[in-house]
């Protein structure tokens, strides 16, 4: 079974194909985006790179670009002080399935 290591969005994800997972939203209007691998394992072979694997691509399509993440809340509060800040934040994501690593 092959895995990569893949950067998007200021974050490392280990993948492996047919997997489906959550980044940062991607400015892109394609259904497909490929990715550079960082880190190759197939089987007992690992290749690491150097910061990039030379000719390895990891191929995946959007499934969801649009989607958003569960909502975080920030609270600024003073004791007795009358003090009272509540602030929320949803931030934007896109779902994409890993197609293939080569």
């Amino acid at each position: 079974m092959k895995k990569a290591v893949i950067n998007t969005g200021g974050k490392q994800y280990l993948v492996s194909e047919g997997e489906t997972l959550m980044v940062e939203s991607l400015k892109t209007d394609a259904k497909k985006v490929d990715f550079d691998a960082l880190l190759l394992i197939d089987g007992e072979k690992i290749q690491v790179g150097t910061p990039l694997i030379k000719d390895a691509k990891v191929t995946a399509e959007i499934v969801n670009a649009e989607a958003r993440a569960d909502k975080v809340t920030a609270i600024r509060y003073k004791a007795k002080k009358r003090v009272r800040k509540v602030r929320g934040h949803r931030q934007h994501q896109a779902e994409i399935k890993i197609t293939k690593i080569a």
